[in-house]
């Protein structure tokens, strides 16, 4: 668990990058409202996982999903969210599997490899 409070913030600078990559070219943002967003961010992300979490004990399971955290957004009524998140959680599993089957082939690649120069 978070020893202080601040342990629970997202780090500033994943932040910074995400609101520079969000704004229009030549656009600034201050300091003081980089760590406003940063704040307000971290604040939703608690929120979520804790409504995920309750998902989570009402089911009597221990793991927390990514549908749980679908479900967490209907239930806080932020379902404008629901769709575009589970379109970003569609390509990040396919992107896992892309990486976890194109790294197996790397493996049989190379012992296919060794095998040869014996």
């Amino acid at each position: 668990m978070a020893e202080k409070l601040e342990d629970l913030n997202l780090p500033l600078t994943v932040v910074t990058r995400i609101v520079k990559e969000a704004l229009p070219e030549g656009a600034t943002i201050s300091k003081e409202a980089r760590t406003g967003l940063a704040k307000a961010a971290s604040v939703f992300v608690l929120y979520v996982t804790s409504a995920a979490t309750n998902i989570v004990k009402n089911k009597k399971r221990k793991a927390l999903t990514g549908q749980d955290v679908l479900d967490a957004m209907k239930d806080i009524e932020f379902d404008r969210f629901i769709e575009p998140l589970g379109e970003s959680f569609e390509q990040y599993k396919l992107a896992v599997s892309a990486r976890k089957s194109g790294a197996g082939k790397k493996k049989d690649e190379e012992e296919v490899e060794t095998i040869e120069d014996e």
